[in-house]
């Protein structure tokens, strides 16, 4: 029988953490690890907002399954001991693949909001993206991360002095790039939203309050905290989908991205290309980037697969922008399969926001860590030590949905 000197070795305890938060990030271990905890700790209706997507969710659950249908190549007998997940891209350096998308009404999901996307963004060393909608203003996230790589994401208003106003302030500020996006003539029917009540600031009712209760964390933050409001907008009572249809125009044209061509000095994107069509139109009224997105399923649902789009976009306009790729990511190997199918650079949006919701700051952290192991996981795994050593041949894209017809071809 082996004696307890030589067990000894072997029954090394684990020093328990006694700080909650702490204990549920380091519990989790996928994106979709962190989900569950956001989902926990945050009132049904706010995280219903980030986690849905329009009508039946068609568009978004189609995204995540492209990626499920993902076959890899690896190579073998490669020097993978080191990678360099570093990447050019828009001007600028990031040390990983990806940034974060922008997220609308973000403080209300977790106190720390915008803040704490910007500031983690910084600390890891890849561009933050702040959208029109935000809760936190383009001076105070240029005050809070002075050195972050800065993005500013414009939806065009009804008012274009006003949309120019806010260009002119992201400059000011130091945002070296902007993001337009131009998917969004009317907003989305999300269903979840409308089933909740939601608006801005969060509408008390019995069966909300009742959700809350169990939620002490994210309910004390909410009546402690700063007021809650939109940082570029007045006050704003209705439904989310209300503010976008009373907020954004449906007769936004080719001459208006010209207009903001002609206005922003710096890198110019757009975003919501959902066509080969629509990529050419973008480039040639002078983008420096394009991203292929469906507004993460929140818009048309039933749209184009970003990810499916990806192969035929590059080949047309690879060689003259640069192609960018969000919706549905949730693993640090979609990011690699997206490189590998040519995309220049990925943005996450749900996968920052379930981090926020679970742990603020610390759940950002923690988000773009599991990504970010999981890229450099993957990369070693296929045998290759740099980016720009993966290509189509380490990707097969599976096909589930076969089309009888393509309408564009």
């Amino acid at each position: 029988m082996p004696t307890y000197h030589d067990l000894a070795p072997l029954l090394r305890f684990k020093r328990p953490q006694v700080n909650l938060r702490k204990r549920r990030l380091a519990s989790a271990a996928t994106i979709h690890d962190l989900r569950r905890v956001a989902k926990r700790v945050t009132p049904r209706a706010v995280f219903d907002y980030a986690d849905g997507a329009a009508e039946g969710e068609l568009s978004l659950s189609r995204a995540r399954q492209a990626f499920s249908d993902i076959e890899f190549h690896p190579e073998v007998l490669r020097d993978v001991s080191a990678v360099d997940t570093s990447r050019d891209i828009l001007g600028g350096t990031s040390a990983l693949p990806f940034g974060i998308a922008p997220t609308g009404f973000t403080r209300m999901m977790q106190t720390e909001g915008e803040r704490a996307g910007a500031t983690a963004a910084a600390s890891a060393g890849i561009p933050f993206t702040l959208s029109t909608m935000s809760t936190t203003s383009i001076e105070d996230v240029a005050a809070v991360a002075p050195e972050a790589r800065r993005w500013f994401q414009l939806y065009m208003w009804q008012d274009r002095e006003r949309s120019l106003a806010l260009v002119d302030r992201a400059c000011a500020a130091g945002f070296d790039t902007l993001v337009v996006t131009v998917d969004t003539p009317v907003g989305g029917a999300r269903l979840r939203d409308v089933r909740n009540g939601m608006t801005v600031p969060p509408s008390l009712t019995p069966r909300t309050v009742l959700d809350a209760v169990p939620r002490p964390a994210w309910w004390m933050n909410f009546l402690t905290g700063e007021p809650l409001a939109f940082a570029s907008l007045d006050r704003w009572s209705g439904t989310v989908a209300d503010l976008i249809r009373t907020m954004f125009d449906p007769t936004v044209v080719a001459d208006d991205l010209r207009l903001l061509r002609e206005h922003w000095k710096g890198k110019l994107v757009v975003k919501g290309i959902q066509s080969i069509e629509a990529a050419r139109l973008a480039v040639d009224l002078g983008a420096d980037g394009i991203v292929l997105s469906n507004h993460g399923g929140r818009q048309l649902d039933r749209a184009p697969v970003p990810f499916h789009l990806l192969p035929r976009v590059v080949a047309e306009v690879g060689r003259d922008t640069e192609v960018l790729l969000d919706t549905g990511i949730m693993n640090g190997a979609d990011i690699v399969a997206s490189v590998a199918m040519g995309a220049r650079f990925t943005l996450i949006g749900r996968a920052y926001l379930y981090g926020l919701m679970a742990g603020g700051r610390e759940g950002v952290d923690r988000a773009v860590q599991i990504l970010s192991d999981e890229v450099v996981r993957t990369m070693k795994l296929l045998g290759v030590a740099s980016l720009d050593q993966l290509s189509p041949e380490h990707v097969t894209q599976l096909v589930r949905m076969i089309p009888l017809a393509r309408g564009r071809e």
